[in-house]
């Protein structure tokens, strides 16, 4: 099987985990992670966040690390058609970088050539900004975006905190603590097989 490349859409404070995890597994496994970000250059920078359930009624939300961004957003702009899939990571990033034309563009070109799409956590919302996507797809996210998916045309799955869900080649989970499941399914997706030997 040929490695896949897969393009990352972060912004400001996307979710620490489902950035530094998610690219990780899928380099460890030969797959090229592009992690881009609007107006970032390769090299740069970005902050991220940490986002835990603490007994409070919604997550709380702490400083992480930087990430380094690998792939000049323009680039990768015009680039599209090298990419396998297109992973939108959750946190707060999702939020604003929604609004963003050319990310709505980039969600578009995937949906419209039904490459794979994954999505966790907050991702969904970038998905959502971008009509007919989620429609009539069945879609895990944070809970706090049922309202979203439900107005998006999609059916929102209340998944477990450890699960992920699939819908043709539409990969999605809650948050971070599901990102074994949600990988492995990726990498089902994508056509990767692991063998133990």
């Amino acid at each position: 099987m040929p490695a896949k490349k897969i393009l990352m859409l972060t912004g400001e404070f996307t979710e620490e985990y489902e950035i530094f995890v998610y690219q990780q597994a899928m380099e460890a496994v030969g797959h090229t992670v592009h992690v881009v970000c609007p107006d970032k250059k390769a090299g740069d920078v970005i902050k991220t966040s940490l986002h835990d359930f603490e007994g409070d009624q919604t997550y709380t939300e702490k400083l992480g690390h930087y990430a380094l961004i690998n792939k000049t957003f323009s680039d990768a702009e015009r680039q599209l058609d090298q990419y396998d899939a297109v992973y939108c990571a959750g946190g707060r990033g999702p939020e604003y970088i929604r609004t963003d034309k050319r990310v709505q563009a980039m969600v578009r070109h995937f949906h419209e050539t039904k490459k794979p799409i994954f999505t966790i956590c907050h991702g969904v919302q970038i998905l959502i900004a971008v009509d007919g996507v989620v429609r009539g797809k069945k879609v895990g996210a944070l809970a706090a975006c049922e309202p979203e998916v439900t107005l998006a045309g999609g059916t929102y799955i209340d998944l477990s905190p450890t699960e992920a869900y699939v819908d043709g080649t539409m990969v999605s989970a809650k948050g971070w603590t599901a990102l074994a499941a949600f990988i492995r399914e990726c990498l089902k997706v994508l056509g990767t097989e692991i063998r133990h030997g």
